[in-house]
């Protein structure tokens, strides 16, 4: 007799592959860029903003690094 239990959910979200993670980064870079614009036009917060702005535009920069480096790899 076979086990009768039921199929494992199905989840909806799509799994992340590198083009959808580059272009969330991009998109999260533009943001931080019109953010870090707006808080140069705006005035006192400006130089957090700018830092925060810098932060995830580097660390996006460093992340594409490694998945150009690594891109013989991953297949």
């Amino acid at each position: 007799m076979t086990d009768q239990t039921p199929p494992p959910p199905h989840d909806d979200a799509p799994e992340e592959n590198e083009v959808l993670r580059a272009a969330r980064e991009q998109r999260q870079q533009k943001e931080a860029a019109d953010a870090a614009e707006a808080a140069a036009k705006g005035g006192k917060r400006g130089w957090k903003t700018a830092a925060a702005a810098g932060l995830g535009i580097g660390s996006a920069a460093v992340i594409a690094a490694l998945l150009y480096a690594n891109r013989d790899k991953i297949k």
